[in-house]
């Protein structure tokens, strides 16, 4: 009989009753589907990818697949470049891409957030507006954008009002196809990050800006000094969910730019997806192996976010 020892006697843990057990098979009936789909298309395929990444394997069976140690990640080491390899210039555009994405984005949703806190006739509607891009049809979002950005859309037409003059479509340009990528990203994005802000604007006490005012804060102290602070745990969390959500940035760039013009638009994710499915024999160990090392990088970058937010709530 289990139980915990007090004293020198020992206390006998409470057998569970027909309800306590009929409510504990209601509640993992409902988690099991869940749990299960997570084993299923998360958990093995993770696996699955770790295994792979310590093999050559093109295909055709399991069985055909022939163990080479680290010999993926040496090859990836060998013919790194940043200026040369497929590998190096997918990690420097998938960087400069999140770089500017991530600031971007929190700027303007929380700019937006700020707008619409307070309570002002239609705030209602145009949070709905604003979060609408990130539910509708990203096919039709992407194919509407890059109608814009053609050579004679509406972008550079506006542009040219202002003595700009782009010349060619911005997906067909190697100079501005990544930022049709990010601006299309912030657009998209802002609005539902805009609502988790929205969420933390309303639980900063208003008792703090009453009494800032009365101590003759104007509207930049009161922001820096109690909204700036108070955000930070919902900043920090923004900040978490777009980085992983930048690096695994595919869909997108397929629509938009197929990773062009060139390699100009080439992430990760698409690096790994042609390595997959697109070269010829396929190189499934070689892609196990980039996609860790993706899982590498993410990892780092949550770390430093991580030790930075320690950092800057002990500064506050």
């Amino acid at each position: 009989m289990s139980g915990i020892t007090i004293g020198t006697r020992k206390a006998t843990r409470p057998k569970m009753g027909r309800l306590e057990r009929k409510n504990l098979f209601i509640a993992l009936s409902f988690i099991a589907p869940n749990f299960l789909g997570f084993i299923i298309f998360t958990l093995a395929p993770v696996l699955l990818s770790f295994a792979l990444s310590f093999m050559s394997w093109s295909g055709g069976g399991l069985s055909r697949a022939v163990f080479v140690g680290f010999g993926n990640f040496a090859e990836i080491t060998k013919r790194f470049s940043f200026t040369r390899s497929d590998l190096g210039i997918t990690l420097y555009n998938t960087a400069f891409y999140t770089l500017f994405t991530v600031p971007l984005t929190i700027t303007v949703s929380l700019l937006l957030a700020l707008a619409l806190n307070k309570a002002v006739r239609g705030a209602k509607v145009f949070r709905t507006i604003f979060f609408f891009p990130y539910v509708a049809s990203l096919v039709a979002i992407c194919v509407c954008w890059s109608y814009m950005f053609m050579k004679t859309g509406p972008i550079n037409q506006i542009l040219g009002v202002f003595g700009v003059n782009v010349g060619r479509s911005w997906t067909q340009s190697v100079d501005h196809a990544i930022w049709t990528i990010i601006l299309v990203s912030v657009w998209r994005s802002a609005g539902y990050y805009m609502v988790m802000y929205l969420a933390g604007l309303q639980s900063v006490p208003g008792e703090l800006y009453e009494a800032a005012t009365v101590d003759g804060a104007n509207a930049w102290q009161k922001f820096w000094s109690i909204t700036f602070p108070m955000l930070t745990p919902t900043t920090f969390f923004v900040s978490i969910m777009m980085v992983i959500s930048c690096f695994k940035i595919y869909d997108v760039v397929a629509i938009m730019t197929e990773g062009g013009p060139g390699r100009a638009t080439k992430m990760l994710v698409t690096y790994i997806y042609e390595l997959s499915f697109v070269k010829s024999p396929p190189q499934y160990g070689m892609a196990s192996a980039v996609s860790m090392i993706l899982f590498l990088v993410v990892l780092a970058v949550t770390l430093v976010q991580f030790r930075m937010e320690k950092k800057f709530v002990n500064y506050l």
